[in-house]
């Protein structure tokens, strides 16, 4: 009996440990309270609001970070300190006799909102632990079942892999190009390049394509994976698929935008994924298409606006394509699989860079570039 007391035990500090963790809008919902909460109890003790002021201040700060990046540890941790030392300020003023109930009140519930955001904190600790730990890394189990079921490819259907991330994830293939097409869908989302490369036997080679398309790096960039571990991570697949001869295309990294922040802060896309830096790696794909023999898949061209954004009617969030924006991506897509699945590309010949179709490329006083994407493209030629 002993040991099922134990079990248990453990059990329920699991489920509590699991509890703890806060989704995205919650933890930015208590969030943004603690910071009413600091504000409007400063008037509840004479002088708490000039002494607080400058840890008030971090406060709004670090939330602004974490509107950007919700469930981020330091950050969370860094608005953690800044509540408590609040606090603590709180602690050594003297309070006015009898004390506000409203104020009592008040500052009851930052209290609990503080401990409550500490416990979070903890289960996102130990969540990211776990992750770390986990012996499937890059979810090979994604996939393995449909790897298992899927047939030889057909040399009259050439088979493409599109491998990718949230991007390439939510793409429904078959809406686009129909079932005549042997094109498997082989994203994930939230994956960085590192990750893919991990996948690229089991979801790519074993799969005997003739051509895989992968469109990679956005998530690297939001998590601050180094340039040089990018750009290893995407040649080293581009070995890969070329040692078992398979055609690699590689897409740019999609723009992004801020264009619906109001709806949702956490779609300030430009802060985690800044648009110098994805023109930097597009620039080096393009480079690395052009030394290698490989079409490049200029998917950004057609989805930035004249300032060098996503177009907000293309996208919900500024990260991801709505249909709009895969229909904008389709096209070009089939165009540089047609390139290579078609005819192989010979040795010496020029890169080839698969964009809009010609009736629906932009007049010349289109490309006229202005405010961003100008400057941009400027001082990375």
């Amino acid at each position: 009996m002993r040991w099922l007391a134990c079990f248990w035990a453990a059990a329920s500090l699991a489920m509590a440990q699991s509890g703890a963790l806060l989704s995205n809008q919650e933890a930015l919902k208590l969030e943004q309270r603690t910071v009413q909460l600091m504000e409007s109890t400063g008037l509840a003790v004479p002088g708490l609001t000039r002494a607080g002021a400058p840890a008030l201040e971090d406060a709004r700060q670090a939330l602004a970070n974490l509107e950007a990046a919700p469930l981020n540890a330091v950050n969370t941790n860094a608005f953690l300190n800044t509540a408590r030392a609040y606090l603590a300020i709180s602690e050594t003023l003297p309070k006015p006799y009898p004390f506000p109930e409203e104020g009592r009140r008040q500052f009851g519930e930052l209290r609990d909102a503080v401990d409550r955001l500490d416990s979070h904190f903890r289960a996102l600790l130990e969540d990211k632990e776990a992750r770390l730990r986990n012996p499937d890394r890059d979810n090979l189990k994604r996939y393995a079942e449909a790897n298992e079921k899927l047939g030889a490819p057909s040399p009259q259907r050439p088979r493409v892999v599109f491998l990718g991330d949230s991007i390439t994830d939510g793409w429904r293939l078959n809406e686009y190009y129909g079932s005549d097409r042997d094109f498997v869908n082989r994203g994930i989302g939230g994956q960085i390049t590192g990750e893919m490369l991990g996948r690229m036997k089991a979801d790519v080679i074993d799969l005997k394509p003739q051509a895989v398309l992968i469109l990679a790096g956005t998530n690297d960039l939001a998590r601050g994976v180094p340039a040089a571990a990018i750009e290893n991570n995407l040649s080293t697949i581009a070995d890969l698929a070329e040692a078992h001869h398979i055609t690699p295309l590689f897409a740019s990294l999609l723009p992004v935008s801020d264009y619906h922040k109001d709806a949702n802060p956490q779609y300030a896309q430009t802060v985690r994924r800044p648009p110098a830096t994805i023109l930097e790696l597009n620039n080096w794909l393009k480079g690395l298409c052009e030394q290698r023999h490989f079409t490049y898949v200029d998917y950004y061209s057609a989805l930035a606006d004249k300032d060098g954004f996503l177009q907000a009617d293309a996208s919900d969030d500024g990260l991801h394509p709505n249909a709009k924006g895969y229909r904008l991506m389709a096209p070009i897509a089939l165009t540089a699989i047609d390139g290579v699945t078609q005819a192989a590309v010979k040795p010496g010949k020029k890169t080839k860079t698969a964009q809009k179709p010609p009736d629906k490329q932009e007049s010349k006083q289109e490309k006229k570039k202005g405010g961003i994407r100008a400057w941009l493209e400027k001082e990375h030629k």
